[in-house]
């Protein structure tokens, strides 16, 4: 199963780390995938933003390319520029279900799902439904690693 920090989150939420490249690298250095939010674009200096409602922290492209990474696109000039360059990722505003650029579908918190899906916050499905999804995507991912 493929296990994704939400926001670099591996055992609860942190909200003063949460999205900021080093939080996010030591969930990589741990073994786990990571759901990350891009709030921006920035054509003329050829920046990518992290955050969730505005830019907090500049982040490279080739840093985004990470096979590890999600990307969440939070406007319309990230996901183009992310599809443009090849860069995992999705965007969604709470619909049931999402296609990321690789072909996976996101689920919405509480949807089930199958094979080729990504539960997001899993918490709120019952242990059996999990098992059917491809990956989890949560805030205490830690807790499953061993399922």
């Amino acid at each position: 199963m493929i296990l994704i920090a939400h926001r670099g989150n591996t055992a609860g939420i942190n909200p003063e780390r949460e999205n900021t490249v080093a939080y996010i690298n030591e969930a990589l250095e741990k073994g786990y995938h990571c759901e990350i939010d891009i709030c921006k674009w920035d054509n003329d200096l050829g920046k990518f933003y992290l955050g969730h409602d505005e830019p907090t922290e500049v982040v490279d492209r080739e840093w985004l390319k990470d096979n590890n990474l999600w990307c969440h696109a939070k406007s319309y000039n990230a996901l183009e520029a992310m599809m443009a360059m090849g860069i995992h990722c999705f965007f969604h505003k709470g619909d049931d279900y999402t296609l990321t650029s690789n072909g996976w579908i996101w689920a919405y918190p509480g949807m089930p799902g199958g094979v080729k899906t990504i539960a997001v916050h899993p918490e709120k499905l019952n242990p059996e439904e999990v098992k059917k999804f491809a990956g989890i995507c949560g805030d205490n991912i830690e807790k499953y690693k061993n399922d």
